[in-house]
């Protein structure tokens, strides 16, 4: 049978945005509004005529308004098939009438639970029950029914109705339909995913089922090649937000979540620090006195590869850095602001990405998940930073302060780097870096080789390696290359042969005790 008209709408609405211009559209389609508390007083303070839902079914709200739509009158105005004839005798013998559009959003749950110090108690009472209940029965007969979960489709919803002689197409209901599951489906994983972290424990802190509620944030040109299709979800795009430029590609998402990452480690509050990056790893990062300086030492490492890369500050662009940076070309330019004229200089080129860092909105404990065939890997986020200034000297000769200063620098930085991963480096500066080796005397040639080929002096720097020396040889290939001291994490079952090594070099070694590992 064709789809009915919209005759009768049930608004139940937690958000009332953009509520009563809806509502005022469908009653002036003949829409009669049926309502329960909070909405039913909200639309008639806008001036509407309105049922409550109390009248509807001939039950009074119960239990603090927990039980209020819980109702035959409710559900089967919904859920009836409007061609079954057995559905049709039922509803005309017990007196329920159709409810042909249902308006409803829920408890905001999940905004109460993203609240500091929220108890478990309330955050138990924004668990919607008729909300999600009324929203199933009408997807479920969307055949029928139109259900709206979202006030941004007010508008399109009622242009429709006006358009359409007050019916909603059948590509319109099995849309909404599929936003409704799909809204309930990141619900309930939102309340799971809260309930289960209220009983992890430091001993076990996963939970027993992982559920994903992440909506569509937006469809990507391609992935990682072209001929792969790729779309970003959750809420990446409120951390890194877009001032300019095209729409991030896949590739570009990835590095800037690389870029991001890499940039915590450094406090804007004692120096400016700038880094730039390209396909996912450093090529060069530096720390000063202004964000010029910060990027002219990161510049200097490896002035090749930054042509096409991420740049990244933990300080507003201004105008100097930009002119420097304009220069070349920059995929992506990242940054908690950008001075007014700043962004007009980088603005003038329209391919390049300007990204406003939110770095408040970042939550550094969220689980790091990796994708495995058959599901996914996942594991706490690695957000430990040792001291290393206080970590154990385990040579006859220490570091001097300024070894130190080095040491803590590209102890930050390597990592950051793709494991097999050293950085050479000075003070304030990175000066080679070498990563995604098979071996760690790989690494040291690699870096050391760059280092030869864009001049830069290894002399009197220091290194930072992401794992133990299984083996002598990469320390002596960095001592050889000018590395006076070196920081590393031990563990090695020749510790003692490494260690005999830095000694008989006469370099400084530091261990920390922790690896980081980047695959």
């Amino acid at each position: 049978m064709p789809p009915a008209r919209v005759v009768r709408a049930l608004l139940s609405v937690s958000d009332k945005s953009g509520l009563d211009e809806f509502a005022r559209g469908l009653a002036e389609l003949g829409v009669e509004l049926v309502a329960s508390g909070g909405t039913a007083r909200a639309l008639r303070d806008a001036g509407l005529e309105v049922q409550d839902v109390e009248s509807l079914t001939g039950s009074p709200e119960m239990l603090g308004g927990r039980v209020k739509t819980l109702h035959p009158k409710v559900h089967g105005g919904i859920l009836n098939r409007r061609d079954h004839e057995g559905d049709r005798a039922e509803v005309e013998k017990h007196g329920i009438g159709h409810i042909d559009l249902v308006v409803v959003n829920l408890y905001p749950f999940e905004e109460t639970v993203a609240r500091e110090g929220v108890t478990r108690a309330e955050a138990v009472e924004q668990i919607d029950i008729g909300g999600p209940s009324m929203i199933r029965s009408a997807a479920k007969n969307h055949a029928f029914v139109g259900v709206v979960v979202d006030p941004a489709d007010y508008p399109a919803l009622l242009e429709e109705l006006r358009s359409n002689d007050g019916v909603l197409d059948e590509a319109t209901r099995r849309a909404l339909a599929l936003k409704a599951f799909e809204r309930t489906a990141a619900y309930d994983a939102a309340i799971s995913g809260y309930l289960a972290a209220q009983e992890t424990s430091e001993d076990d802190p996963f939970p027993p089922r992982l559920a994903i509620g992440l909506g569509r944030a937006q469809s990507l040109r391609y992935g990682e090649n072209p001929h792969q299709r790729a779309a970003l979800y959750g809420g990446f795009l409120e951390i890194a937000e877009k001032l300019h430029g095209k729409e991030l590609s896949f590739n570009n998402i990835v590095d800037v979540q690389a870029a991001l990452a890499l940039i915590l480690e450094f406090d804007a509050a004692e120096s400016a620090a700038v880094a730039i990056l390209k396909h996912n790893t450093p090529c060069g990062a530096g720390v000063g006195d202004s964000p010029l300086a910060a990027y002219d030492k990161a510049f200097g490492t490896d002035p090749d590869s930054p042509f096409g890369g991420i740049i990244v500050c933990n300080r507003p662009f201004d105008l100097e850095l930009a002119q420097r940076v304009d220069e070349i070309f920059t995929e992506v330019l990242i940054a908690p602001g950008f001075t007014a004229d700043a962004l007009a200089l980088l603005q003038k080129k329209k391919n390049r990405r300007l990204l406003r860092a939110r770095l408040d909105r970042i939550h550094r404990t969220e689980l790091d998940w990796k994708r495995v065939f058959g599901g996914v890997a996942v594991q706490e986020p690695d957000v430990q930073m040792e001291d290393v200034a206080s970590a154990q000297v385990a040579t006859a000769r220490k570091p001097s302060e300024a070894e130190l200063r080095g040491l803590c620098f590209a102890w930050k930085v390597v990592k950051h780097v793709k494991s097999n991963a050293v950085v050479f480096a000075g003070q304030d500066r990175t000066l080679a870096i070498g990563g995604g080796n098979t071996s760690r005397v790989d690494a040291v040639h690699a870096a050391c080789e760059k280092a030869g080929r864009v001049g830069n002096a290894l002399a009197g720097s220091v290194l930072a390696s992401d794992a133990f020396f299984p083996f002598p040889d990469g320390l002596e290939t960095a001592v050889a290359a000018g590395a006076t001291a070196v920081v590393q994490p031990g563990g090695s079952a020749r510790d003692e042969q490494v260690i005999e090594a830095a000694d008989r070099l006469g370099v400084a070694m530091v261990l920390t005790g922790a690896r980081h590992f980047r695959h």
